[in-house]
């Protein structure tokens, strides 16, 4: 027998110590040189502009780091304890960290000659530290401390213009909601841990598993999901994120490309709970099917582009979590990842957006045929199963085929003008070719190995798409009868009134001045008034 060479054992030897040593250091560098970050903005001898370049450094540092940890794969290596690694959460620090460079070279052109940069770098680094450790967070306390440092830093960059009244109403909104949350979120982790013994996560997916959901896990969900509807802006508190647009643009990519999506991922992360929690999945279903639709009626009456891309973020996220309610994970964590490409692109873009969109008005209106209008989905919900069985692949139910032949069927729409029949075989043509790629790409995305298991609620399922039914059927008189729904036409564009009772409520628990203009009612200045518009003392 040949004996074995000593110098490649110590080599793998070697190899394997510095792997053991390189996994956890890639995770964790983030954290650290985002923090190194936020401090450098305090020192004072660094210029502002040698504070961008080396924010700019430091961050990309941070993505290759990222980048390495993710050519390693999750769980291969240990990390420090109440911290793991999962193929979704190092794919969304990545993206975090990409988007918050991206943010960094864009703010540092926009924000070029305003006071306040120091503080504005400062934060920034601190919300990407912080949405860094709650994605490894494998233990309550971590998770609902990262998830509350997220927000601190956050009010900084949302009232970065102090003398603007809804940059700071919109701050004192998120401030509540978040607090409230965190009280939720507290709650939700000391009924757990009581149950099961320990903090740790990783612990409470093995007790589930074993002796299942008790009362007061069932009640631990309950609470989680209400936190998560906080934290995601969900309707009636969703008021923040529309006004969030007084905030500089890139807060504005910042918020809907990525700190409101953690929702998201939170609930993917307690899918083995959520599983076993049918009340909690219950009102998540309740908020996220509301919120989908009801949002997406108020955007459809907005005009500035700004405004429609947050009414659409709310929308979205309602949908997100209607898809995990509905035990969708894997296609809420691509919307997820979807979702935040999207809306970084179109804030950061919003200029070319506006400008496309005066080319487009320039053609005037055109109402969609009644044919086209009755016909999309079926042609629609045609395709969807049609690139799904020449695929081999059922990688979700028959009714969510028909949840997104309903959302792609506008792609189908033919207008009710005259035109030449070539040119309306060729835009049909377009729309089909764009629901079968579309189609196949969820399939593809579907295929990549995230980790992620599905439990599909058939019943909740129904409930949904009856649902987006309505939806759809709004869409469609609106198109073809639009005087039929003028009176609901006006709370739609109101939003419905719902931001403006959470409003009175919230100034009615926490009396603030939310706005320093110097304009005064009765003698005091009017941002000092309360819910019912009652002067408070100064």
């Amino acid at each position: 027998m040949g004996g074995q060479n000593p110098r490649s054992e110590i080599s793998k030897v070697r190899a394997m110590d510095i792997s053991l040593f390189l996994f956890p250091a890639s995770v964790l560098a983030p954290v650290g040189l985002m923090l190194v970050a936020a401090l450098l903005a305090r020192l004072k001898r660094v210029g502002t502009a040698g504070l961008w370049r080396v924010f700019q450094t430091l961050s990309g540092s941070a993505v290759l780091s990222i980048g390495v940890a993710v050519w390693l794969g999750p769980g291969t290596l240990p990390l420090p304890s109440a911290l793991q690694t999962s193929r979704l959460g190092l794919i969304l620090a990545l993206g975090v960290q990409v988007l918050g460079t991206v943010i960094g070279g864009f703010s540092a052109r926009y924000l070029q000659g305003e006071a306040g940069q120091r503080r504005y770098v400062a934060a920034l680094a601190g919300v990407l530290a912080a949405v860094h450790v709650l994605l490894l967070a494998d233990h309550w306390v971590v998770l609902v401390a990262a998830w509350a440092l997220v927000g601190m830093p956050l009010q900084h960059l949302l009232c970065f213009y102090p003398d603007r009244a809804f940059a700071r109403l919109a701050a004192l909104k998120k401030r509540i909601a978040d607090r409230a949350a965190d009280a939720l979120l507290a709650a939700a982790a000391a009924l757990a841990w009581m149950e099961v013994g320990c903090g740790s996560l990783s612990a409470l997916w093995m007790h589930i598993a074993q002796a299942g959901a008790s009362p007061a896990l069932q009640l631990s969900a309950l609470l989680l999901v209400l936190a998560v509807a906080l934290r995601t802006a969900l309707l009636p508190v969703h008021g923040w994120l529309i006004q969030v647009m007084e905030a500089p643009t890139p807060v504005s990519a910042l918020l809907h490309a990525g700190v409101v999506n953690l929702g998201g991922f939170v609930l993917i992360r307690f899918a083995p709970l959520l599983e076993q929690a049918a009340p909690a999945r219950a009102v998540l279903l309740a908020f996220g099917l509301a919120t989908a639709v009801l949002a997406g009626m108020v955007m459809l009456t907005r005009i500035s582009i700004k405004v429609r891309l947050a009414w659409s973020t709310v929308a979205q996220m309602g949908f997100m979590l209607l898809e995990c309610a509905l035990g969708l994970y894997t296609l809420a964590a691509l919307h997820l990842i979807g979702h935040s490409l999207y809306k970084a692109h179109a804030f950061l873009s919003a200029s070319t957006v506006v400008r496309q969109t005066r080319l487009q008005s320039l053609h005037g209106p055109s109402s969609a045929s009644l044919l086209s209008l009755a016909g999309a989905p079926v042609l629609a919900f045609a395709g969807v199963l049609s690139v799904q069985l020449l695929s081999g692949q059922s990688a979700w139910p028959w009714w969510w085929s028909a949840v997104l032949a309903l959302a792609w069927a506008p792609l189908l729409w033919l207008p009710e003008v005259s035109a030449a029949h070539p040119a309306r075989a060729l835009r049909l043509l377009a729309g089909g070719v764009m629901v079968v790629g579309l189609t196949g790409a969820a399939l593809l995305a579907h295929a990549l190995p995230l980790g992620i298991q599905d439990a599909p609620q058939h019943e909740a399922g129904l409930v949904a798409l009856s649902g987006l039914l309505t939806l759809y059927a709004l869409l469609a008189v609106l198109q073809r009868r639009p005087r039929w729904l003028a009176g609901g036409w006006r709370w739609s564009y109101a939003g419905f009134y719902v931001d403006e009772a959470y409003t009175r409520l919230a100034l009615r628990l926490w009396p603030a001045c939310w706005a320093p203009e110097p304009r005064t009612h009765a003698g005091l200045p009017i941002a000092c008034l309360s819910a019912d518009r009652r002067p408070l003392a100064t």
